[in-house]
């Protein structure tokens, strides 16, 4: 894939988009590209967690080992939270099928923010958002809970 490919498909990431053009671009020249077949891991629950990954093509089971998992096509961004903060992994992901990610290294993605400031400001703001609702729907479901 060309670097305007992997900008295209960077900007379809809700995340992602809303660092704009630029910041895109430079995403996609200094990311790397990586290949899976099927059972191939992309990485375990409880690894340390340095990057996140776009799904270029292909699937992956991503699993929280007690039970949840969901399916990650291509557009999806898994291991957000890597991106901006040091961690452990909270789940596995396994490939379903020939696969392709785009990995972007958080080193990389907060050198990106570093140089695009009001990025950075979209970012924490839609962060904040979604903190907002999480905690707004966990109330609401404590709330059906209780009555």
């Amino acid at each position: 894939m060309s670097i305007d490919d992997d900008v295209a498909l960077l900007e379809r990431v809700p995340t992602l988009r809303l660092l704009g053009d630029a910041s895109l671009r430079m995403l996609a020249i200094g990311s790397e590209q990586r290949n899976f077949v099927r059972g191939d891991v992309l990485f375990n629950l409880g690894d340390e967690a340095d990057a996140g990954y776009v799904v270029q093509r292909g699937a992956f089971r991503v699993d929280d080992g007690a039970g949840a998992e969901m399916i990650a096509g291509p557009g999806a961004l898994i291991g957000e939270l890597a991106l901006v903060v040091p961690m452990k992994r909270p789940s596995s992901a396994v490939a379903l099928e020939h696969a392709s990610v785009i990995r972007v290294a958080r080193s990389l993605f907060q050198r990106v923010l570093e140089s695009d400031p009001a990025a950075a400001v979209r970012l924490r703001d839609e962060f904040a958002v979604r903190s907002s609702q999480i905690a707004s729907d966990i109330l609401m479901a404590g709330a059906k809970l209780t009555s």
